[in-house]
């Protein structure tokens, strides 16, 4: 009888082996980046950590053992949601790694729009001393929060420590610690008018598909700023673009747009109040380090002892 056998399909460090082995002492655990390491391997596999486009052809559309997926990122959407549910293939998500790094460029964007810190790069690059009408400061405006998750919630935990009022939209409506005021998503546009900050930190689903475009952008204060580190398709960039355009909004960071990498001939490079990012708000030296030990053991321990992990198990009716 073959064992049970549980694959990782990224490279992780000793200590976080052992820590595996022990839990599954009678398993095969195969770890590697290298596709050659666990491709023949994923159609045996109970459990695979580490979503690849492999794991779909051999393991999701033949008859595989697979019963658990646990992905290495934060957003499911790219995921044969349909097929994975048809399968009862248990999901979970690499939800709430990220929110550090990315509570800390949101950050960084909202001061760089702020304090001119994008128009001073661009400034310095052609050695011209120029004071950029520089005036604005972060202190005690407003932010909204479109989406309180960890991220969310981490963001602002930040805005207090710059006297912010923060204003929070979850699905919920559920209180946060944080934040002043909670809405749910039929009060986006209650929101909007109130913010200096609109930050966009949701998952994408067919409820956010788009939920921002003229309309939103035309209820926002003129001398406002947009941040989008959720997902592109969030927003409909071409109205996005005609709204930086004709100054409905003051600037815009953005971290992820609706077709990856960002065309060349897109407007969006050349707009002086556009500061980009190429997807990468999430990157940080701890990335592994919390996948393995916030997410990945904790429900390895729980799929053990209850048949079933219990940290970020998607619900594939909400899509996240």
């Amino acid at each position: 009888m073959l064992n049970r056998k549980l694959v990782v399909t990224q490279d992780i460090d000793q200590t976080h082996y052992k820590q595996i082995k022990e839990l599954l002492p009678d398993w095969d655990v195969i770890v590697g980046k290298d596709k050659s390491i666990w491709e023949g391997h994923l159609i045996d596999a109970e459990i695979i950590a580490g979503w690849k486009k492999e794991v779909d052809e051999y393991s999701i559309k033949r008859d595989s053992k697979l019963r658990w997926l646990q992905t290495w990122s934060a957003g499911v959407n790219n995921l044969p949601l349909q097929d994975l549910e048809s399968k009862n293939v248990l999901l979970t998500s690499a939800n709430g790694v990220h929110a550090y790094p990315i509570s800390e460029t949101i950050f960084a964007l909202m001061l760089g729009l702020t304090r001119k810190i994008h128009a001073y790069v661009r400034n310095q690059a052609s050695k011209k001393w120029h004071h950029s009408d520089l005036k604005l400061e972060i202190h005690e405006k407003t932010i909204g929060i479109i989406g309180v998750g960890e991220i969310g919630t981490e963001t602002a935990k930040l805005a207090k420590a710059f006297g912010m009022k923060v204003l929070g939209m979850r699905y919920s409506g559920k209180p946060e610690q944080y934040v002043d005021e909670m809405y749910t998503p039929d009060q986006l546009h209650t929101i909007l008018p109130q913010c200096d900050y609109v930050v966009i930190t949701l998952p994408l689903t067919k409820d956010t598909h788009q939920m921002f475009g003229d309309e939103q952008f035309k209820l926002m204060k003129p001398s406002s700023f947009l941040i989008n580190i959720g997902r592109g398709e969030i927003v409909v960039e071409e109205e996005l673009i005609n709204a930086l355009r004709e100054q409905e909004i003051a600037g815009a960071g953005l971290d992820v747009f609706e077709k990856e990498p960002l065309a060349e001939d897109s407007p969006l490079w050349d707009l002086e109040n556009v500061i980009i990012t190429p997807h990468t708000s999430g990157s940080t030296e701890n990335y592994n380090k919390r996948v393995l030990e916030n997410i990945l053991i904790p429900n390895l321990k729980s799929y053990v002892s209850l048949d079933s992990p219990t940290i970020n198990l998607v619900d594939y009716k909400k899509g996240y």
